[in-house]
């Protein structure tokens, strides 16, 4: 079966900075995946906010994940700091992808534990319909 292998945007438009907490600690001693799609989830919530987005309020639209793809390369143990780039791109009419690059400071050295990619899709919560991506959160999150 072959692996996920994504292909990352050259530039990112948001940073941030997420503790790796001990409830994100699995029987393995490292972060859970489940604890990662966890810290995506946080990282894009930020990222919207930065823009004064949240995904019930996206310049009129709501937003649903689609899909997402997560590529691990490393692990992350309790007290490391994941720093997440995040950034907006392939817009369509109904849907747009963010990409993350998570990295943590290992031995002084910055290292890449994961890549990820999720798909969002504009919905409409009132009518329970997707609807299209607004032209100003278009604008705002391409521009960024």
């Amino acid at each position: 079966m072959p692996r996920i292998k994504l292909e990352l945007p050259e530039h990112f438009s948001f940073h941030t900075t997420i503790p790796i907490r001990i409830t994100d600690i699995n029987y393995g001693g490292h972060a859970g995946n489940d604890s990662m799609l966890s810290i995506i989830h946080e990282a894009r919530m930020q990222f919207l906010q930065q823009q004064g987005y949240d995904e019930k309020n996206f310049a009129g639209a709501g937003l649903i994940m689609n899909d997402v793809a997560i590529e691990f390369k490393k692990e992350l143990f309790y007290g490391d700091a994941v720093d997440i780039a995040v950034t907006a791109t392939a817009f369509e009419r109904v849907s747009f992808d963010i990409f993350y690059k998570l990295d943590t400071l290992r031995n002084g050295k910055s290292i890449t534990v994961a890549a990820a990619k999720t798909g969002m899709v504009c919905f409409d919560y009132t009518t329970k319909k997707i609807t299209s991506v607004p032209e100003e959160a278009r604008r705002k999150l391409s521009n960024s």
